[in-house]
This record gives C-alpha cells, sequence and structure tokens, in this order.
C-alpha cells in the first residue's frame, strides 16, 4: 500500500474531501499527500479524530455560481 493512503478508521469519514474510492486497494481510503514526518505522527496518533479531516460540501461550488 502506497505510504500516502491510508485506510480510513470506521467513523464519519465518508463526508471527508479527502476520503475516496481508490479502485486499485477496491476500498476507500485517505488522501491526504503526507510527508514522512506528518505520516509517522498521523499513525502515532492516539485521538478518535482526524487532524486532517475537512468537511466536503457538494453544494458549496453551486452556491457561489449563483
Amino acid at each position: 500500500m502506497d505510504k500516502n493512503k491510508k485506510t480510513a478508521p470506521a467513523s464519519n469519514y465518508e463526508s471527508c474531501v479527502y476520503y475516496e474510492y481508490d479502485p486499485d486497494y477496491d476500498e476507500d481510503v485517505c488522501t491526504v499527500d503526507l510527508d514522512e514526518d506528518e505520516y509517522a505522527r498521523f499513525l502515532a496518533g492516539r485521538s478518535a479524530s482526524c487532524p486532517y479531516y475537512k468537511y466536503y460540501d457538494e453544494y458549496k461550488s453551486v452556491q457561489k455560481q449563483n
């Protein structure tokens, strides 16, 4: 598995901008681009919430068009 792709733990990550389906792995993965130090901190994290979580609002771009 690519070091920059992580399987998201079971939670409400479906609404995250970085949570996408990867056909190569046939699963949903986190696509945050981390360097080695950030990735190590991410894996060592003990918190239940992701520090990189960003809410995905598919209607936000439509609102700007109006």
